[in-house]
């Protein structure tokens, strides 16, 4: 396994054993992680802390050539929210760990150039299916559902 995606997975391990939504992300720049992160939402009693927008927050200000030569991991298919800051800052590539439990906004990724890339990684799939089941109500208000 590429190692960032497996920075990717333990954050999202972190993630869980914190009492939050599994779901990591690191931020790639030049064989470098710049940012690194997990959902927090309900750590932080936050409305967007997702797992890709904490690796964004965590790379804190970095100028547009930086996102711009990045790659970002991201154990879960990025929700509109994500795909929005993704966009923004003008990530090229995207690489998701999974999009089996749920199908986040690739094709608008790929619409506006990202080379986005799905791993079915089989660890993602099962952090996920293992916490949807256990937890369908905060699941659903995580993607923003009435459960």
């Amino acid at each position: 396994m590429d190692s960032f995606m497996q920075c990717a997975i333990d954050e999202a391990r972190t993630g869980a054993t914190e009492g939050g939504i599994p779901i990591g992300s690191v931020i790639v720049h030049e064989g470098r992680i710049i940012g690194r992160g997990h959902n927090r939402r309900v750590q932080q009693g936050s409305a967007i802390l997702h797992g890709e927008m904490d690796a964004f927050e965590n790379a804190g200000r970095q100028p547009a050539s930086v996102y711009a030569n990045s790659v970002l991991y991201t154990t879960l298919s990025p929700c509109p929210m994500c795909t929005g800051a993704i966009l923004l800052y003008g990530i090229p590539k995207v690489i998701i760990g999974e999009n089996q439990t749920f199908q986040g906004e690739e094709d608008l990724l790929r619409s506006r150039g990202v080379d986005v890339e799905v791993l079915q990684d089989a660890t993602c799939i099962a952090l996920m299916k293992t916490f949807i089941d256990n937890n369908p109500a905060l699941w659903h208000e995580d993607i923003g559902e009435d459960a």
